[in-house]
């Protein structure tokens, strides 16, 4: 049971991680910058099974293209002399549809957690009663 809780525990920090990766990249989405810099670099989380059945742990981060995309918007206080500004190219339908499997992978290993826990207390309660 100990394992199953520690196992648990180390998806749940994966997508937690997971989680404010997503939430950065959707908070960022419509950040411009002028056409001389950089566009906002989504962030997407590496993750990477433990050794002999301990879990997943995040193995590192990859970013996207920090050329973005570029768009006339004359009227932006950050255009440049064509009237264009640098957006991130990120796909919003794409960042949902991480943000839902992010959600439902950390509600289901708390949920693991929770039954592991009622077990192991359950387990005790037995070894009282007798």
């Amino acid at each position: 049971m100990l394992d199953a809780i520690g196992i648990a525990g180390s998806a749940l920090t994966v997508h937690r991680k997971w989680l404010d990766a997503v939430s950065d990249n959707l908070a960022n989405a419509n950040t411009a910058t002028a056409t001389d810099g950089e566009a906002f670099r989504a962030r997407y989380v590496l993750a990477q099974a433990g050794a002999e059945n301990t879990g997943v742990y995040v193995a590192g981060a990859e970013f996207g293209d920090a050329e973005g995309r570029i768009v006339h918007e004359p009227d932006h206080p950050l255009a440049d002399e064509e009237g264009n500004v640098r957006y991130p190219d990120i796909d919003m339908s794409e960042q949902m549809g991480s943000l839902i499997m992010a959600q439902r992978g950390y509600q289901v290993n708390a949920a693991v957690v929770d039954r592991a826990k009622e077990t192991y207390q359950a387990a005790l309660q037995i070894g009282r009663n007798q």
